[in-house]
């Protein structure tokens, strides 16, 4: 029922910037936190940072500076303004969100399906 759209990913160059956002809908009771991971090529998720619903915001070391994480609470979305793209941040990006679908249900972790990012002259 709860579904993660996201949208923006593909190729840019390195130094270059890119905008990933990512809605939620379905059965929404409540949204808690909602974040970003990433997961390269023969390599491990990667957890890039996350937004509280009080708009608290942290970040990996590896992207803090560069990446920025909004959200519009009311329209149920999250953001990641990507600025100073290196190669290395070249990855398919998840949004995720911790989601209460009932009143008297506990939050649980959604994720969306997953976006490509290309860095490469």
């Amino acid at each position: 029922q709860v579904q993660l759209v996201e949208s923006g990913g593909g190729l840019v160059q390195p130094e270059g910037s890119l905008r990933l956002s990512c809605a939620a809908s379905g059965s929404i009771f409540s949204i808690g936190d909602m974040g970003w991971q990433r997961q390269a090529p023969g390599k491990s998720r990667e957890w890039v940072g996350d937004i509280s619903s009080g708009g608290q915001t942290k970040y990996a070391d590896s992207v803090k500076g560069r990446f920025t994480i909004s959200r519009d609470s009311a329209k149920k979305t999250v953001s990641l303004q990507m600025n100073s793209l290196k190669p290395e941040d070249t990855a398919v990006y998840y949004c995720y969100a911790q989601i209460r679908t009932h009143p008297r249900d506990s939050e649980n972790y959604f994720w969306g399906q997953g976006t490509q990012v290309t860095v490469s002259p």
